[in-house]
């Protein structure tokens, strides 16, 4: 699997729609691959109360389910903006979640990879 499959595996997940009067859901859609190869997706919940959650918040859930916790590539995309880079929620999430997402590759633009590490150079824990 290689950065543009990943890529299209998110954006084959992107598309806006309301399960309810006060929820839209799938504005924005992640993927990622673990360190062992298996793929994970997931789609943003968005809330009139703002108890939603991030599409990579989703990915990393589905990822934990199945006992994983290292990372290493994500992306995420929306329309018609694209690639967009995870919010520090999500960042801190794969931190946290495993040290070893600091090198975690994160895709933030078509021909743009940056570490984890590198989004979040300052981390609290000094690591």
């Amino acid at each position: 699997m290689d950065d543009k499959d990943l890529i299209a595996a998110a954006t084959a997940l992107v598309g806006d729609f309301a399960p309810g009067r006060d929820c839209t859901a799938g504005g924005v859609a992640a993927a990622l691959l673990t360190a062992k190869g298996n793929i994970y997706t997931g789609i943003c919940v968005d809330t009139a109360c703002s108890m939603g959650f991030c599409a990579e918040h989703a990915a990393v859930a589905e990822m934990l389910k199945a006992r994983e916790s290292e990372i290493r590539t994500i992306v995420a995309v929306t329309n018609p903006e694209g690639i967009i880079a995870p919010c520090g929620r999500c960042r801190e999430l794969m931190w946290q979640i495993d040290e070893r997402n600091a090198k975690a590759r994160v895709i933030v633009g078509p021909d743009k990879v940056m570490s984890l590490a590198e989004l979040l150079p300052h981390h609290w824990r000094g690591c």
